[in-house]
Order: structure tokens, then C-alpha cells, then sequence
């Protein structure tokens, strides 16, 4: 679905002015899940990449991590929390059904003026979220826009399946949206998503369908259930694709951009990204060997410890992609 329209450009633009992100203290390894189910880290580590994950305590629900990262966020913008006018929080692991997660949130980081809502696109819901906030930012309907993306995976992830267990963890990331004046931030802006491969990467039960009360929910169980396989396919696909539809949209190619930022959920995925984009992979930011795939956080994680690291400078031009459940995929071209 492209969005930058000839109308949009005529509007206010919206930049990145800080990042954040949080991952709890303690470290799962691979040799931890051997002794949980049927695998080694020699297994793990050569089908994933994945060499250790953060698994978040009882304590720490998806809003203590996300407000964690936007503390994180709030103090590298250089604002006030009173300045935030929206925070639109990417999750797929709400506290609870209602109120929000980013409604706990706010009251927890002090953002007394802003309006509050989730949104629910799984891994792609930071991206889902950024482009959202560059539409209220655009039609000067909002200043200053907080987005989140937060996951606790580990109470979704069936602790006995070698085959999805192994994949997951726990984080939050997050980013500060507004106008700059001089800087073109948010370039282009692609998402889409399928409905009819929803039962390639999802759970399916704990909703309105099989809720936890109902007689199916023992088979129907609130636990994630993932055809690899396929997931593997359709991503690689769907992100190449969306990459491409993003580039062209920003009127740029693969050689202008500073830093590919994919969603970490695999390490052959995003090699087999930069081979079809025909680009080195010490231009893609990776960093699933220490977190694994933290959802809707993986992207901000890793855009944060970019950004962090001095990856790319002010006025480079970075890309983000990402693939989740849904299906659901976008690619976002930043002038930073």
C-alpha cells in the first residue's frame, strides 16, 4: 500500500528524534533450552543464528518493557514526557485485553497529555506504528509521536515445541516521531498483508473464537503455532518485495542507503534478503544472535543499537523491513 503520495509530500514531514530500547536481564541460551527440549546449540545456531534470548520475569509485563524503552527514547529526543501528543504502542502480547498497553504506559513514563492506543500487527507492528504516527504528524494533528513496539513471547511460546521455543524473546524498542525542520525524515512508507495465510503464523486460542473458558481452548490452546516452512518462503518474498516497492517510492536505490535494518527473525532470512537485493551483508544491521525474535520489538531493538552505534549519520538514508503474522509486511526509507 504505498502512501507517499504526491499529496503527502505537500505536507509536514515527519522524522525520527530519538530512539530506546529494553531487553530484561535474563539471558536464556541455547544450551539452557537443551535441557527443556530435544536440541543443541549447534542445531539451533546453524537454522537460526540465534545464540541466546532475553526471557522477561513474572514481575515484567509488555508494559514494563515498553515503557523501559520509551524512557530510553523520551531521554535520547532531548523532550519532556508532557510533550508526547499519541503513543501508539506495537504489541502482540497486550497486558490484557483492555485498557491499552499504551495507556499503562503512559501513566507509567508520565506522558499526562497524550491520547493512547495498540495496534496489532505482530512483527510488523513497529513499522505499522511509525507509518501511523507520520499521518497524524503529517496532517498536523499530533507534534510529538511515541511508538513502541513491545513483545513478551516468552508467555505465548509452547515451552515443549523445539521447532518455535527456540526462536523467541523477550524486548522493546522504541522510537520519538515529529517535524524537523530542514530534514525530509520519513521518505516512503510500504505495507501489506494477506488474511488467507493466517494460519501460517499464529494463535489460536485465548480470543473471541476459542476463548479461555470455552470447551475448545484445551485444543485450541493461547500458544503460538508456526508452519516454518512457509513462513520462511512468504518472508523472504514479501520483505524483497516491499524493499523494493519502499526504494522506488523514495526515488532511491540500494546503494544509497547507509544501513538495512530487517526484522530479526532469522538469520537466513535476512541473508537470503541481502542476496536478492543484491547487498552486502556488513550493510544489514543484525543483532537476533543475542535477542532471538522479540516481535513488533526486534526492528526498534535493532534501529536503536544502530543509531547507538554510529551505523549511519544524520542525513544517511536507512531502510526498515519487516514480516509477521497476519501475514503482515512493511518497508519504511528514512532520510535520518
Amino acid at each position: 500500500m504505498p502512501s507517499d503520495t504526491p499529496s503527502l509530500r505537500s505536507l509536514r514531514s515527519a522524522s525520527i528524534i530519538g530512539t530506546g530500547s529494553y531487553a530484561p536481564d535474563r539471558v536464556m541460551t541455547n544450551a539452557d533450552l537443551e535441557k527443556l527440549v530435544e536440541t543443541s546449540d549447534e542445531w539451533i545456531q546453524a537454522r537460526t543464528g540465534i545464540r541466546e534470548r532475553r526471557i522477561a520475569g513474572p514481575e515484567q509485563p509488555t508494559s514494563e518493557l515498553a515503557a523501559r524503552a520509551a524512557q530510553a527514547a523520551i531521554e535520547n529526543a532531548g523532550i519532556s514526557p508532557e510533550e508526547i501528543d499519541l503513543i501508539i504502542c506495537a504489541t502482540c502480547t497486550p497486558d490484557m485485553f483492555f485498557p491499552s498497553t499504551a495507556c499503562l504506559v503512559q501513566t507509567k513514563i508520565g506522558a499526562v497529555n497524550a491520547a493512547c492506543f495498540d495496534i496489532s500487527a505482530a512483527c510488523s507492528g513497529f513499522l505499522f506504528g511509525v507509518e501511523t504516527a507520520r499521518q497524524y504528524i503529517a496532517s498536523s494533528t499530533c507534534q510529538t509521536v511515541l511508538v513502541i513496539g513491545a513483545d513478551k513471547l516468552s508467555g505465548i511460546v509452547d515451552w515443549t515445541d523445539r521447532n518455535t521455543c527456540v526462536l523467541f524473546g523477550d524486548g522493546a524498542g522504541a522510537a520519538i516521531l515529529r517535524h524537523r525542520e530542514g530534514s525530509r525524515g520519513i521518505l516512503s512508507s510500504r505495507m501489506g498483508s494477506n488474511g488467507k495465510l493466517a494460519e501460517i503464523l499464529y494463535i489460536p486460542g485465548g480470543g473471541s473464537a476459542h476463548p479461555a473458558n470455552s470447551p475448545t481452548f484445551t485444543e485450541n490452546p493461547a500458544t503460538m503455532r508456526m508452519n516454518g516452512r512457509e513462513t520462511y518462503k512468504h518472508a523472504v518474498t514479501a520483505m524483497v518485495n516491499a524493499s523494493q516497492q519502499a526504494l522506488a517510492d523514495a526515488g532511491v536505490s540500494a546503494d544509497d542507503i547507509a544501513c538495512f535494518i530487517p526484522h530479526q527473525a532469522n538469520l537466513r532470512i535476512i541473508e537470503a534478503i541481502a542476496d536478492r537485493l543484491q547487498v552486502s551483508m556488513d550493510r544489514f544491521m543484525v543483532n537476533l544472535d543475542f535477542y532471538g525474535n522479540t516481535s513488533a520489538a526486534a526492528v526498534a531493538i535493532a534501529l536503536d543499537e544502530a543509531a547507538r552505534s554510529g551505523r549511519f549519520k544524520q542525513g544517511d538514508k536507512i531502510l526498515m523491513v519487516v514480516f509477521g503474522g497476519g501475514l503482515t509486511w512493511a518497508s519504511t526509507v528514512v532520510e535520518w
